[in-house]
């Protein structure tokens, strides 16, 4: 099954609906989500701070600019 890495941070809108959009998703393809706090580890926090919500699929990467319900989507049928 895939999975998609998501980084994120409590207290922020824009990982909500990030969040929300990926949970839409669910219901059209099959994949898992591993959400990564990014003050957990100080590497995820020096690395996406500025461009959370965050999310990769394999060897995409959307940041807080791109990031929309078709953009997601494009990614995900890449790989499903």
């Amino acid at each position: 099954m895939l999975t998609i890495i998501f980084y994120t941070k409590e207290n922020c809108s824009l990982c909500d609906d990030a969040k929300a959009i990926l949970q839409l998703l669910q219901s059209d393809y099959t994949f898992a989500i591993e959400e990564r706090d990014i003050y957990t580890k100080d590497e995820w926090l020096e690395e996406y701070q500025l461009v959370i919500p965050f999310v990769q699929i394999n060897d995409i990467g959307i940041d807080c600019e791109q990031m929309s319900i078709k953009a997601l989507e494009k990614a995900l049928k890449m790989y499903l």
